[in-house]
C-alpha cells in the first residue's frame, strides 16, 4: 500500500511536470508568432505615383491620364492669376502637368526667366523641396506630342525642354512656358510640344513680362507661384 501511494505520487508529479512544460512551450510559440505578425504588418506603404521614374513615363502618364480627366488649372502669384486650359490633344503633357500639380511641385517654384518680347518661363526654383522632387523623379522626360495645328499664338502654353543631345526633342516636365507677345512667338511652331493656352490672366502675363531683370533675364525679385487643379 505504501508502494502505491509512492507510485501515485510519482505519477502526478511526472504529469504536472509535463503540463507545465507544453504550457510553457505553447506561450513561448504564441510569442513568437505575434512578433511574426507584427514584423509582416510593419512595412512600408508604397504610394503609386511613387513609381513614375524615366523608365515607365509613357505607361504611368497614359493610366494617370486616364484616371484623372481634368484640364484646367489656376496659377496664383503676388501679380495676379492667370487660368489655364490644357489640350486633350497633348495627353502625356496634361497628366503630367496635373501629376505635378497634385503633388504640390509648383507650389515650391517661381517663374525665373523672363524673355522679353516673347515668354515667361517657369517651374523652378532653388527651394529644397523643388529639388528633391525633381530628384525624386529622376528629371523624367515626356515624348513630343508637337502638333502642327497649335501655334505660338498669345497665351500660349508649351514645355521647356534640354537644347543639347536631345534629337527627340523630349520635353521637361516640370519647366513651361507662356507667350507674352501679342503677336506670338511662331519662330518656336514645330521645336516644342504647345499643350495648352490661358483663358484668362492675361493681364497678369503682362505684368510678369515687365519686371525688371538681370542681364541673364532672371527677375531681380522673385515670383513665386501656386497652382491648383480646378474642376472641369
Amino acid at each position: 500500500m505504501k508502494l502505491f501511494k509512492i507510485l501515485v505520487i510519482i505519477t502526478v508529479f511526472t504529469f504536472l511536470s509535463q503540463c507545465k512544460k507544453e504550457e510553457k512551450n505553447t506561450l513561448k510559440a504564441t510569442k513568437n508568432t505575434s512578433k511574426e505578425i507584427k514584423q509582416k504588418t510593419v512595412k512600408k506603404v508604397v504610394k503609386p505615383w511613387d513609381s513614375l521614374n524615366h523608365k515607365n513615363t509613357t505607361a504611368f502618364l497614359t493610366k494617370y491620364g486616364n484616371q484623372h480627366k481634368e484640364n484646367k488649372v489656376l496659377i496664383k502669384t503676388s501679380l495676379g492669376n492667370i487660368t489655364l486650359r490644357l489640350y486633350e490633344e497633348t495627353p502625356l503633357h496634361r497628366a503630367s502637368f496635373i501629376f505635378l500639380t497634385k503633388i504640390g511641385y509648383f507650389n515650391s517654384t517661381v517663374f525665373y526667366r523672363i524673355v522679353k518680347n516673347m515668354a515667361v518661363q517657369g517651374g523652378d526654383s532653388d527651394n529644397k523641396t523643388t529639388a528633391r522632387i525633381r530628384n525624386k523623379y529622376r528629371n523624367y522626360v515626356i515624348k513630343p506630342e508637337i502638333n502642327p495645328y497649335k501655334k505660338h499664338k498669345y497665351g500660349a502654353l508649351a514645355a521647356a525642354r534640354n537644347l543639347d543631345n536631345n534629337p527627340n526633342k523630349l520635353s521637361s516636365p516640370f519647366d513651361f512656358y507662356i507667350v507674352s507677345n501679342k503677336y506670338g512667338a511662331h519662330h518656336l511652331d514645330g521645336d516644342y510640344t504647345i499643350f495648352g493656352e490661358v483663358i484668362s490672366g492675361f493681364s497678369t502675363i503682362q505684368k510678369i513680362a515687365a519686371v525688371k531683370t538681370t542681364p541673364d533675364e532672371w527677375p531681380i525679385e522673385d515670383i513665386p507661384m501656386t497652382i491648383e487643379v480646378l474642376d472641369k
